[in-house]
């Protein structure tokens, strides 16, 4: 019990040391950027006339110290860390005078839900197609999945995304191609949940049409590697039933591995769907990062990628506490 809480110390404290480090590293590629927010925003307010440039200075400092901008790097530094320890950063640029974790909350559940479930799907269909090409390698049906999905693997994720939008909302016009939900719905909860289901089907298939390949590669590979190992030529010598060997000896022997690729996958849903969700204008945390980008929204841009740093490092040290319980093998010291 000592070796593993030592050992959970040490994955603890590695946990903190990478947060710490994306976080610092976020602060300052967004500090380092040649867009101003502030100016950005004075920009906007004044082009409508002839503005007071005393005024606009009281406007320009108010919106240094509302952004936490103003003052010497290092205290810009000490300021941004202290809104993200309290969980604070700020009304949203783009959204004033609304808070920035207001605005992430509202787009958090979107892609929390599109991506674990495309990943999951995803997962399970790369992994058990992966698992039969790598077992039953003489079947011309495995063989044509597997020609099939190699194909899909280098297509970029905007390619398959656009070519289902022309295919399903043009060229076969039967399921809607933008936003997560239907506008004006009637107040009722199935209506609601249909129409969510049904606007997230084509970006969850273009994640899931990327994502198999991945997955299947890697699982055929392992596969391919357990199937000479001693104790299943033995079975197969011993008579054992093919069935039985693929499912008792091979693929749970392949899982593990993968498993691990499943946690960590669903660490990362937040840097997975930027380009899908803008694609398809779906109301996520990649459309409210684009959104916040080309508005030189700092705070927004910065909160995003704080949730996104801790959400992949805390998925990582989960994984790294887990693995020892469930992999023996695993040395604690």
């Amino acid at each position: 019990m000592n070796g593993f809480l030592i050992y959970a110390a040490k994955r603890f404290l590695q946990f903190l040391f990478v947060v710490f480090t994306g976080i610092t590293l976020a602060f300052l590629i967004a500090h380092f950027s040649p867009v101003d927010p502030i100016e950005q925003t004075v920009s906007l307010l004044t082009s409508f006339g002839s503005t007071d440039p005393q005024a606009v200075e009281i406007l320009r400092e108010s919106l240094r110290e509302l952004y936490g901008t103003g003052g010497p790097l290092l205290e810009q530094y000490f300021t941004f860390w202290g809104r993200v320890l309290t969980g604070d950063f700020g009304p949203s640029l783009s959204s004033f005078p609304t808070p920035v974790m207001t605005v992430i909350g509202r787009a958090l559940p979107w892609t929390v839900g599109l991506l674990t479930l495309a990943t999951i799907i995803s997962w399970i269909i790369g992994n058990f197609l992966g698992a039969l090409a790598g077992y039953f390698r003489s079947s011309k049906l495995l063989k044509v999945a597997g020609v099939v999905i190699m194909a899909l693997q280098p297509i970029p994720t905007y390619i398959i995304g656009l070519s289902l939008v022309i295919l399903f909302g043009f060229i076969w016009p039967i399921l809607p191609i933008s936003d997560g939900a239907q506008v004006n719905l009637a107040p009722a909860y199935w209506a609601f949940i249909s129409s969510v289901i049904e606007h997230g089907i084509l970006p969850a298939l273009t994640l899931v049409l990327v994502g198999i390949g991945g997955w299947f590669i890697s699982m055929r590979s392992l596969v391919s590697n357990i199937v000479t190992d001693d104790h299943v030529v033995y079975a197969e010598l011993g008579g054992v039933r093919s069935r039985s060997i693929f499912s008792q000896y091979v693929a749970r022997n392949a899982m593990l591995p993968q498993v691990t690729g499943l946690a960590l996958s669903l660490g990362n849903v937040f840097g997975g769907a930027v380009i899908v969700e803008f694609v398809f204008n779906y109301p996520g945390i990649g459309k409210l990062l684009i959104s916040g980008i080309y508005s030189g929204d700092y705070s927004l841009v910065l909160g995003v990628t704080t949730i996104a740093i801790i959400a992949v490092a805390a998925a990582v040290f989960v994984i790294d506490i887990i693995y020892p319980l469930i992999d023996p093998r695993v040395k604690l010291g």
